[in-house]
Order: structure tokens, then sequence, then C-alpha cells
């Protein structure tokens, strides 16, 4: 008997929406190509940080309704969660990489059939959904099949809009978009996340759902490099920003967001990109806003060297003093506060190049301590680079600066005289507010 979904990629959005389906009395296959991930979730346990989530998949599982594979099997709808990063070229110019997704669409060629609903959800490029009808076509072509990807099967884009640390709410409670190639497509998705989704759902067609998700991070992209930004005119002009922004905040039309290290996560530091890609010549801003968020992480490199430099008195680079190495207390790896998700984590490319950096004479002038309360291993590329993952309390009581990333609910706790004769760099304005 096919399962009623069969969703592919069982990370940060296809496992909530695999398991909120099969609490919702739905047969769901998760597909994940990681057999790690396939025997953690037939077990009823998970392998990501997500309040709740926990309970809600071995809710599922004991139900019978949610099983993992490595390979999908039939169902009536397929859902397509897997990563879509972007590739970086020798020029700089970033492009998006749907290998993930090609992958995903042409492995669903052995079990299709007239009928079946295939949804991206991955957030993608415009016309990628299309592009997955064609891979899937071309597989079918290929094998023989007497099924006519184009008048047999039915593709649509549904986006998630969903903030980690709240996803499964915010997967009920949020109004979502499902964009079809065809209008029976697209109802059929619409039908199909009413059976959890309590909002609004807007029918469309694809390549709109489609730049609409890439819209929506791509203006807070815009926000937030206007928020950096100001903290540079600040620095050089010797303004608070944190003053400066609550201030002009009380105009009842100005609401500036708080400035930061760098902007992270698999949206916002990955989706504007996907609109330079497909019209650079129009998207001139919003390239801008990323070239101003890529790089406020190197001005924290810069204002951590300029401090270790002050403390060995060396010029201004952390390479004097005789050989003494300054300790350096980096609190957070994660892309934003209070979950566990370090992807394309400003603080991470931080703490990675702060780990890398040599004096004169090839010499590592700094120590570098991560504190990241949740997380219980560093990343390969830091343990490789000599940084210590180091309780709060043991990495404050050593460090010589204090370098504030990401403002976990777990840092409330620290005190001021624990930060007394340190050097502080509060990247997040977590202290001054």
């Amino acid at each position: 008997m096919p399962f009623d979904i069969c969703v592919l990629g069982l990370g940060y959005i296809g496992l909530p929406t695999a398991s909120i389906f099969a609490t919702k009395g739905k047969r769901v296959l998760g597909v994940d190509v990681v057999p790690a991930v396939v025997d953690t979730i037939n077990h009823g346990k998970i392998h990501i940080e997500e309040p709740d989530l926990d309970v809600l998949v071995r809710a599922a599982v004991q139900s019978g309704n949610l099983r993992a594979a490595g390979t999908p099997q039939p169902a009536g709808a397929f859902i397509i969660a897997v990563p879509t990063p972007f590739n970086t070229a020798g020029d700089g110019r970033k492009t998006p990489d749907l290998s993930y997704v090609e992958a995903a669409a042409r492995s669903l060629a052995p079990v299709v059939a007239a009928g079946n609903l295939v949804i991206l959800e991955s957030t993608s490029p415009v016309g990628t959904t299309e592009r997955v009808r064609d891979w899937l076509a071309d597989e079918l072509r290929r094998a023989g099949s007497p099924l006519d990807a184009t008048r047999d099967l039915l593709f649509a884009h549904c986006p998630e809009r969903i903030l980690p640390g709240q996803m499964l709410r915010e997967l009920v409670s949020n109004d979502r978009i499902a964009g079809g190639l065809t209008p029976p497509a697209a109802e059929r998705a619409r039908q199909l996340y009413a059976t959890f989704c309590t909002a609004e759902i807007f029918a469309t067609d694809a390549r709109t759902a489609e730049l609409a998700k890439l819209t929506e991070n791509a203006f807070r992209d815009v926000n937030i490099a206007f928020a950096n930004e100001l903290s540079l005119v600040c620095e050089r002009t010797g303004v608070d920003v944190w003053e400066l922004i609550a201030l002009a905040n009380r105009h009842p039309r100005v609401k500036i967001l708080q400035p930061g290290p760098g902007v992270g996560g698999h949206c916002i530091a990955v989706d504007p990109w996907f609109i330079v890609d497909a019209a650079p010549e129009q998207a001139r801003l919003i390239r801008t806003a990323r070239e101003v968020n890529d790089a406020k992480p190197h001005h924290v490199i810069a204002q951590v060297l300029e401090a270790a430099g002050k403390i060995t008195g060396g010029a201004g680079n952390a390479t004097g003093g005789a050989g003494k190495k300054v300790t350096v207390a980096a609190l957070g790896l994660a892309f934003k506060a209070n979950v566990d998700d370090l992807r394309e984590s400003p603080a991470v490319e931080i703490v990675n190049e702060l780990a890398k950096h040599t004096a004169a004479g090839g010499e590592k002038p700094l120590q570098l301590l991560a504190v990241e309360p949740h997380i219980r291993a560093l990343p390969a590329k830091l343990a490789a680079g000599g940084v210590e993952l180091a309780a709060l309390e043991n990495a404050l009581a050593r460090a010589d600066i204090v370098l504030l990333l990401v403002d976990h609910a777990a840092f409330r706790a620290v005190q001021p005289a624990a930060l007394a004769g340190k050097t502080l760099i509060d990247t997040r304005g977590f202290w001054h507010r």
C-alpha cells in the first residue's frame, strides 16, 4: 500500500513537516541519504535541536504513521525538502547549487504514478519547479516509462516560512503559498497543507511562489545591511549605535533593526544570491546588501586583532609582546540566538579566521575558546584549527578578550564582575541593552 506522503530530506524543514503530517493521520515515509539519520528517526529520536520536536517525532513513530528509509517508495504526494546551497566562483560570483534537488527529483522516477503530486519545498531560484518536472521527465524517458511528467503528474512549490526555535508553532500558524505549474497542482497542494495549517494558504503559480520566498528573505537582508552599515558609520564618527537606533526608532514610521557580526542561516545569507543570479543587472541593491553583510565578519576580525595587539604591545595586529598568547572567549557559534544551527553562521566564520591567523614568524598569537551551549562538539574545521569548546564560566575566567557573537539567553547569567579587566567586544549590543 503506497504511503500518503514521501518527504525527501529529513533536516530542519523535512523532519518537522513529515512528523506533523504523520501526527495528523497521514502515512508518511521520510527519506534521507544519511543512514544514521534514518536509524535515529526510526528509533523515535531526533538528530537536530528544536523545542518539542523530539516529542512530536516520538509520537509519530510510535503511532506507526512515520517511518524513515534511504530511498523513496510509492506515495500519493512527494515533498522535496533538501538543501539548496550556492557555489562561489573565482570572481566571487555566487550561483545556486541545485544538485541535491536534481538528485531528489530523479530518484522519484522508479516510484511515481499517474496523478501523483510533487512538491518542491526547498527554497529555490525562480524556475526550479519547472526544472524538477524536466529532470523527472528526463529520468522517466531514460527508464522507458510510459508516464509523461507534464501530462500525468502535478508539480508545485510550497515554501516554508518558519523560524528555528519556533518551527512547530509556525508550521501550523503561518500563512503559506501554494504555487503550482498548473492551477490544479496549486489546489492539490493547498488541500494537502490544509491538513495541519490553520492559517491562510494562497494559491498562485510556481514562479511567483519561488520569488515570494526569495523576496521575503532579501527584504530582511537589505534591512539588516542598513543596520550593519550604520554601525560602521557610528564607529567612524564616535556615536553609540545602540543609543542612536533606539532614538531613531522613536519616530513613528522608522523601525531600524539591530546590527550584528554578519548574517547567517540557510535562508537570509543564501536566498538573495538566487535573485542576483537570475537578474544581476536589476538586483543591484540586493547584491550590495549581501556584500555589506558578508563584509561585517571581517570587520569584527579586525577589531579582535586590534584589541589583541594592544594587549601584547604589538602594532594593532596581535604580533607583538614577546610571544604572549591572547586568549579570546568567543561566545556563540550558531547563526542566531538559542538554536544549534551553525549553517552559514558568521560566528563560525569569525572564529575560524581568527584561529587561522598567524603572527610574524608563523606563530599563532591567539588561543580561541568557543562557548556554544547548544552543541556537543565543534565543527571539524574549528577543532582542526585548535579551537577549544569551553564552558562559559571557564572561558570567561581564562579570557583576555570576550567576544560576544550570539545573544543566547544562557549568556544573560554573566555578571559584570566576570567581565572586569577584560576587553569586551559586544557585536550584538547584548550587555549594552
